[in-house]
């Protein structure tokens, strides 16, 4: 207690009330994702973080390319891009197609393409405040 008025301090970032409104709150926690289901879409985003990744999988946009291609195109040594791909196909973002000893990798889906555009389409018609950033 805030011995001056005997009111409960409240945090600035938090919450006086815990919910608003109780309906809505219940409507949204039915249509959530299962847990496991919430981590692993995190872990893609995770993977879709790092821009050399994701300079490989905007250049599979045009279709299947090998290792070596992908580290020319994302600045990887041919270790760490074929890494980034084992990594990548773990999480359903690429899968591979193998011809004598070279692997061709594309982009796993649809749906993986459409994400991709999506993200695009978003930077392309924004503009992101980066406070880091010097102007």
């Amino acid at each position: 207690m805030n011995s001056s008025s005997d009111v409960p301090a409240v945090d600035i970032d938090g919450c006086a009330v815990r919910v608003v409104d109780a309906a809505r709150v219940a409507s949204v926690c039915e249509r959530m994702p299962a847990d496991r289901d919430v981590v692993d879409t995190a872990d893609v985003f995770g993977l879709l973080s790092d821009p050399k990744r994701l300079r490989m999988l905007m250049a599979l946009l045009d279709g299947e390319l090998c290792v070596c291609d992908l580290a020319a195109v994302s600045g990887l040594s041919e270790s760490a891009a074929s890494h980034a791909l084992r990594l990548l196909r773990a999480h359903r973002v690429v899968s591979v197609r193998r011809a004598g000893r070279m692997a061709y990798y594309r982009l796993d889906d649809a749906h993986v393409r459409m994400l991709l555009d999506v993200a695009v389409a978003h930077i392309e018609h924004t503009e992101a405040v980066h406070p880091e950033r010097e102007l």
